[in-house]
């Protein structure tokens, strides 16, 4: 059986420069070179490249990318359009010799992608109706109390999911993360697919992140963000991405632009420490291999992941 790996990390640890590294060892290797097929929701959107942290050019250094620059910004995009998507590419790498790199961008998108969907029961139409005449803080605050794991875990801003966390719980009685726990523990990931993810100390991980974040705005992402804002091309999905949401204030007037870049800085280390509890949960996973990145440049780390999941250094 062919395997091929499936890697995660918090946002800013260098997945997608250890995935261009480990797709040319594995071509020099002999396992067939590697593609990269990206698992982010909002890489998916033309035009959304510098916040995003889309991989330039340059940064791909020649190994194919897959379900970058799909739609517009102006379209809804699930993780089932992903999923229809990325079957039929990893069939194609597979079938032309190559090997397929998952790199994960959007942790729910992986855990579809070796799980399948945990939909849940479905509520009342009267459950579904006062879930939804609630405001955000009401329902953020009455998820805090049932399900403290789902709310840890689900984005503030993130309505959907968190109406949905309360409508199974308010159906069933049961928290949602427990349901969850329960379907993982039923579930058997793909044989093929090989979780690795990378492990980082939160204080290295936080100046990587601020780093990034500086390196975003010194590139152009204020200017960016204004672009697809003035030309209407942000959708109430694509607006919603860490970098473009909180600049909006600006283009509206009502905060200073040091103000909006500062409320991206701490947006982005929010997001790594929510990816944290995704990625503390993934780690459960029999027979994932989990790498101390902090310390290994991605070359390095590239190595780690060959003798992981191929069994062999490259």
């Amino acid at each position: 059986m062919r395997v091929y790996p499936v890697i995660v990390g918090p946002t800013a640890g260098g997945k997608t420069a250890v995935a261009v590294e480990l797709a040319g060892a594995l071509e020099r290797a002999g396992h067939g070179a590697g593609e990269i097929v990206t698992a982010d929701a909002f890489q998916v959107y033309r035009g959304m490249d510098i916040g995003t942290a889309k991989p330039t050019t340059e940064e791909r250094c020649g190994v194919p990318h897959h379900l970058l620059d799909l739609i517009e910004p102006t379209e809804r995009f699930t993780v089932h359009d992903w999923l229809r998507r990325a079957e039929p590419v990893i069939e194609d790498i597979r079938a032309r010799g190559r090997t397929p790199i998952v790199v994960g961008g959007t942790n729910l998108y992986v855990k579809a992608f070796l799980d399948g969907l945990f939909d849940g029961p479905q509520p009342s139409a009267a459950v579904r109706e006062a879930v939804g005449a609630m405001t955000q803080p009401e329902r953020r605050a009455e998820l805090e109390r049932v399900d403290p794991e789902a709310f840890a875990r689900i984005h503030a801003s993130d309505i959907r999911r968190t109406a949905r966390a309360l409508e199974v719980y308010r159906a069933t009685g049961t928290p949602i993360s427990v349901l969850q726990a329960q379907w993982d523990a039923e579930r058997v990931a793909r044989p093929d697919a090989v979780l690795v993810g990378l492990d980082w100390q939160v204080e290295a991980l936080n100046r990587r992140i601020n780093g990034r974040v500086k390196a975003m705005l010194d590139g152009g992402l204020v200017e960016e963000a204004r672009g697809l804002y003035e030309s209407g091309r942000l959708g109430p999905q694509a607006r919603e991405a860490i970098g473009y949401k909180q600049l909006l204030p600006h283009f509206e007037g009502c905060q200073t632009l040091d103000e909006a870049c500062e409320r991206v800085k701490i947006e982005t280390r929010r997001l790594g420490k929510n990816q944290r509890t995704w990625l503390r949960r993934l780690s459960a996973r029999t027979g994932s291999h989990w790498i101390p990145a902090t310390d290994l440049n991605p070359a390095d780390i590239a190595q780690v992941v060959a003798s992981k999941v191929f069994s062999t250094p490259l």
